[in-house]
């Protein structure tokens, strides 16, 4: 729905943003009233008129359809995303609204601090989950895949800690950073934070049947292993 269309028109490209909608979609990113959210504020992603291959419905279940996608800004869909747009109009995409760390009463979503993560420049890809706290609600856990180059070392975990705080706040800050040569993903690319949650909490590991490659996790799980031993937890 939004995305560059280059046999249409070329624009400019920003790395990470989704760029413009496609023609026939009138999207816009709002607050919780429902109003336009200030250029470079985050807001949800709703779309506000019919557009070509909208969804029409759910099988079975008109009534949920209704709920999950039109309930919460009536007359408009609700794609369910974070979204934010900058001064030129670039929409940038920030996760899914359902998949937040709730952190002293803020709503974090994971995209948002994964990006972060990944625009330092030592930094391939990040998977960022959440983790009981007795104090905040939930901390923040990171599982980080340095670019070839660069070494894990406290040194940069302090680094990338100082990071994230200044991008995006000091309510941000990663309890907990693990330096990984690789994620758990399906077969099809997705993180599969669930695994790592899983593997943070001490909880089972659930079906791993669409897990690429099975020695990410058993390298996620030396990875906190090794940390929480140094840091005596």
């Amino acid at each position: 729905m939004i995305s560059p269309a280059p046999g249409i028109e070329l624009v400019p490209l920003k790395p990470g943003s989704a760029t413009f909608p496609l023609p026939g979609v009138d999207a816009e990113v709002v607050d919780d009233n429902g109003n336009p959210a200030p250029p470079g504020t985050k807001g949800y992603l709703v779309i506000r008129k019919p557009w070509p291959g909208m969804l029409h419905g759910i099988w079975g279940d008109p009534e949920r359809y209704v709920r999950t996608y039109w309930s919460k800004f009536p007359g408009w869909y609700f794609t369910g995303d974070y979204a934010m747009k900058d001064e030129d109009g670039y929409f940038w995409i920030l996760g899914r609204a359902d998949d937040v760390i709730k952190v002293a009463g803020h709503r974090l979503g994971t995209l948002e601090i994964e990006s972060a993560f990944v625009a330092h420049p030592a930094v391939a890809e990040a998977a960022v989950v959440g983790k009981p706290h007795p104090v905040k609600g939930e901390g923040i856990v990171a599982f980080v895949v340095l670019k070839e180059g660069y070494q894990p070392s406290d040194e940069l975990r302090d680094e990338l800690r100082k990071w994230i705080r200044e991008t995006i706040g000091p309510v941000a800050t990663p309890d907990e950073i693990h330096f990984v040569t690789k994620l758990p993903k399906t077969r099809s690319g997705k993180i599969m934070r669930r695994v790592l949650r899983a593997v943070i909490s001490g909880q089972p590991l659930g079906d791993l049947s669409t897990l690429e490659d099975e020695a990410s996790v058993e390298e996620v799980k030396r990875a906190v292993e090794e940390l929480r031993r140094d840091l005596g937890m």
